[in-house]
């Protein structure tokens, strides 16, 4: 699956959590899952999804 593919499911998943709060949890580790997808093809994730990452982190320590 291309770059282009895995970045649009990420959209539709950040879209999802702010429409489903209550889902937030399941949907970051559905995002995350695709992070790991864009690793395993051995491509760099872009800076705005490093960022994403580390913030996901951030959300699961605190809560």
């Amino acid at each position: 699956m291309a770059l282009e593919a895995l970045e649009a499911q990420i959209n539709l998943l950040l879209t999802a959590v702010e429409e489903n709060p209550e889902d937030m949890h399941e949907l970051h580790e559905l995002i995350r899952q695709k992070l790991s997808q864009i690793r395993a093809l051995g491509l760099p994730l872009p800076d705005d999804l490093v960022e994403l990452e580390r913030r996901l982190g951030q959300d699961e320590a605190a809560g």
